[in-house]
């Protein structure tokens, strides 16, 4: 269950949010809100990328990342900027560990930047805060 303290804790940096146990679920959930969950589920799906040891492992989650969010017209496109795109476009066969990680970063500044200030304002946010201070966890 997710404490007061931890809540709390979401509000002094958008890192907290994103490392902490709840926070990216709980994120998500309120992404969904403003229809661009897809920006945290790609920001999780490439920190479990970079864990992939197996080289035949890493092209198969490269390429299912590749076609649900960076092909042009994908399911859940991410906005990310042309350059990356190209780049990712161009490494999709032979895929490191890091060849998401500018579109990752893109995409943790859009997130922190834009959604991050609003979910701390919304009432999602400060309904689940106002919960826990008043009937604990």
């Amino acid at each position: 269950r997710v404490s007061l303290e931890e809540v709390l804790q979401w509000s002094q940096s958008f890192e907290h949010l994103v490392t902490s146990k709840y926070g990216p679920i709980i994120y998500k959930t309120y992404l969904k809100t403003e229809h661009s969950d897809e920006n945290m589920e790609f920001w999780l799906a490439c920190e479990a990328y970079k864990k992939i040891t197996s080289q035949r492992k890493r092209i198969s989650m490269a390429r299912k990342l590749f076609t649900s969010y960076i092909q042009p017209q994908a399911p859940n496109e991410i906005n990310i900027d042309s350059p990356a795109r190209k780049a990712i476009m161009k490494n999709i066969q032979e895929p490191t560990q890091s060849c998401f990680d500018e579109a990752q970063r893109i995409i943790y500044r859009h997130m922190e930047r834009d959604s991050y200030p609003r979910f701390l304002e919304s009432q999602f946010y400060q309904k689940l805060k106002h919960h826990l201070q008043t009937n604990g966890n």
